[in-house]
């Protein structure tokens, strides 16, 4: 296949089809799962086996920054952190040289995706292969999704042996959620809400897949996405539909924009204490009460944790359960993290959260500048749709806590095709002063 192809496919491939919460744990190196096995073989096939040469650093000085820091504040984390935690009778060890390389390994592995999409996903055309692939990959899960709405979440135990996650917390609305191979209904129900996204902008641009009209493929879709029973899911699709529909793709960048800077300033909002959490916790009581004390009981929990987290503020407290809060007295773990945003402001303090965070949001404010030097409408459309979908993706951090390979790998592909742009633009204008010499040098002549 062309390398942008199987990229696509191995990463979205492995994320969709191999087992969840299992990993083989290796002396030195992280423990590996389906996203650490993925991101190396991926990339492993394409500079070794394929022989592509593969641009480690963007052209972004920010970036690359950005990228250094990502990978090598964990060791700092680790050097800063070598008291060990009582609490009761739990012990949790400082940390050691092993965990800091160790970590750092782990950093390296993770970010490989993001590197991958840069160099082999800047096109336009590869991103709407993307959004193909994104669709058609949907429409075959959604089989085995069907499967368990009917039935209730087996696939996973059927072929793999075990069940990944609380099988209570799939029961929704006298119903279940899929899950097959994800770990969690919430997950299933974004991807089938990426899907419909993808779908409306192919449609959009008055696509097809295999003959079948896009519109009533989101339709399907969205009927799925309803039996899925994620209302955030339902919430993101419902905004994302419309604004690609209705809204001009200047409009629609500016308005991922605005959504990644909130998420980028959501923290600081929650340590300065000026987020209205108030008046969002009467508007969801008004929507559910169950819905409403789901909202607090993260509310309560992000505070805990935060209060924590300012101990160690510059550069976190350190892996191995560290950044969580503990009973002094009985040594009982007392909050949940749920969003990845708490969860990495804990373990790498404010540094390691601008790195990642920063390097999931700059390819979306980036974007909204790059949109203004493409022409070609249908290239609009697939560059406005990617920096929505990249920025829902980053929203969802705020309350869950998965970074797939996927979403790196957009990040990637939509920071490459910011460097396309640029760099065809840097050369039109370069041909265009080239022309007017030499129209210059005729009339002289």
């Amino acid at each position: 296949m062309p390398v942008a192809n199987a990229t696509l496919l191995s990463i979205l491939g492995a994320y969709l089809l191999l087992p969840a919460a299992v990993e083989v744990d290796l002396p030195l190196i992280p423990p590996l799962d389906k996203f650490s096995i993925s991101n190396l073989a991926a990339y492993i096939s394409c500079s070794f086996i394929l022989g592509k040469r593969i641009k480690l650093l963007p052209n972004f000085g920010l970036v690359r920054v950005l990228l250094f820091i990502y990978i090598f504040s964990p060791f700092v984390t680790s050097f800063l952190n070598p008291e060990p935690i009582f609490a009761g009778s739990r012990i949790i060890k400082g940390m050691e040289y092993y965990d800091a390389l160790s970590a750092v390994i782990r950093q390296l592995i993770f970010i490989l995706p993001f590197i991958l999409g840069f160099n082999f996903l800047r096109k336009s055309e590869n991103h709407e292969k993307l959004f193909h692939v994104l669709v058609i990959s949907c429409l075959i899960y959604s089989i085995p999704m069907l499967i368990e709405i009917r039935l209730s979440p087996q696939i996973h135990r059927w072929i793999y042996g075990y069940f990944p996650h609380s099988f209570a917390q799939q029961i929704r609305a006298g119903g279940f959620r899929p899950v097959v191979f994800l770990g969690h209904g919430l997950l299933v129900a974004f991807f089938t809400m990426s899907a419909l996204v993808a779908a409306t902008a192919l449609g959009k641009m008055r696509n097809t897949i295999n003959g079948y009209n896009l519109r009533n493929i989101a339709i399907y879709l969205s009927v799925i996405l309803f039996l899925c029973k994620s209302v955030a899911s339902i919430l993101y699709a419902i905004f994302l539909v419309f604004t690609i529909r209705l809204g001009k793709t200047r409009f629609q960048v500016q308005i991922a924009k605005m959504i990644v800077i909130f998420v980028l300033l959501y923290p600081m909002m929650r340590v300065f204490e000026v987020f209205p959490i108030t008046p969002i916790q009467e508007l969801a009581t008004e929507f559910s009460e169950k819905r409403a004390q789901s909202l607090q009981f993260r509310f309560d929990n992000e505070e805990l944790l935060l209060d924590h987290a300012r101990d160690h503020s510059i550069f976190g407290w350190g892996s191995w359960g560290r950044n969580r809060v503990y009973d002094k007295k009985s040594g009982k773990d007392l909050a949940v993290t749920d969003g990845r945003w708490i969860i990495v402001l804990g373990i790498y303090g404010w540094v390691g959260y601008i790195a990642e965070f920063g390097l999931l949001i700059i390819p979306v404010i980036y974007s909204a500048k790059s949109i203004l030097y493409v022409r070609n409408k249908k290239e609009k459309i697939v560059l406005a749709a990617m920096a929505l979908l990249m920025a829902i993706s980053v929203v969802d951090l705020l309350p869950n806590s998965t970074v797939a390979p996927w979403t790196w790998l957009m990040a990637g592909a939509l920071l490459g095709r910011v460097d396309e742009i640029k760099s065809n633009a840097r050369n039109e204008k370069i041909s265009k002063k080239q022309k007017q010499v030499r129209e210059a040098s005729f009339q002289g002549s």
